[in-house]
């Protein structure tokens, strides 16, 4: 029988981690920490397996295998990435119906279109235009007055001179002649001094008897006609 292998001490057979402080931050993010403490349980199982490459270490493994207490979980066996989707396939191209050819019939020659001449319009009838009649002859002129000599008037109511007491107290006289247009009536109808006396209180007073003087008519072929005549007018005082 081949001697007993020595036995060693449970404690050198798995080296547990020491614990992690609880509430301490070391500045990791998680995915640090897990990576960290993946390298440590690796180096401690790389020492595991160079202590059982021993003969008398692998005995006692076996013996006190089922006392051993796993303190550290395995880490997460990492996920797999998610596949892309597979390419979408291409779109089949529909090849176009085959396209029929037609001959395109010739096309009808194009209908020119005359128009019709246009219609002849019947000629104006001819209306006869009558000259306007022609004015009426204007009047005949009535026949001017003639003038008569102060010899060939004969009066019904003889003129009066009357000598204003002014112009004699102021030793006024003179000679007036007054032109006078009687109507058919031997009315006095106009009067115009065609020489005066010098003074007008003289001249007022010749006038005023040639108002009150009344004329015979003075007929040609027995009808009445007015006439002028001239009548001199004298004023002179007595010495």
């Amino acid at each position: 029988m081949s001697a007993a292998s020595p036995k060693l001490p449970r404690s050198a057979l798995v080296a547990a981690p020491p614990p992690l402080p609880v509430g301490r931050s070391d500045g990791l993010s998680p995915a640090a920490r897990r990576g960290a403490v993946a390298g440590v349980v690796a180096a401690h199982l790389v020492g595991a397996w160079g202590l059982l490459q021993i003969e008398a270490v692998r005995q006692a493994v076996g013996e006190v295998a089922p006392l051993m207490v796993d303190l550290i979980a395995p880490p997460a066996p990492p996920v797999p990435p998610v596949p892309p989707p597979p390419p979408p396939a291409p779109p089949q191209l529909k090849k176009p119906p085959p396209v029929a050819l037609v001959t395109a019939a010739p096309s009808p020659a194009p209908v020119i279109f005359e128009a019709p001449p246009p219609p002849v319009e019947p000629p104006a009838p001819i209306v006869a235009i009558e000259p306007p009649p022609a004015p009426p002859a204007p009047p005949a002129p009535a026949p001017q007055p003639k003038t008569v000599a102060i010899t060939q008037v004969t009066y019904l109511t003889p003129p009066v001179l009357t000598y204003p007491a002014t112009s004699k107290r102021f030793g006024e006289s003179g000679d007036a002649q007054v032109r006078i247009l009687v109507d058919a009536e031997g009315m006095p109808r106009q009067m115009q001094m065609i020489k005066s006396t010098g003074f007008q209180r003289l001249d007022d007073a010749a006038l005023a008897t040639v108002r009150a003087t009344r004329f015979k008519p003075y007929t040609e072929n027995g009808v009445p006609q007015p006439f002028w005549v001239v009548m001199p007018l004298v004023f002179e005082l007595q010495r």
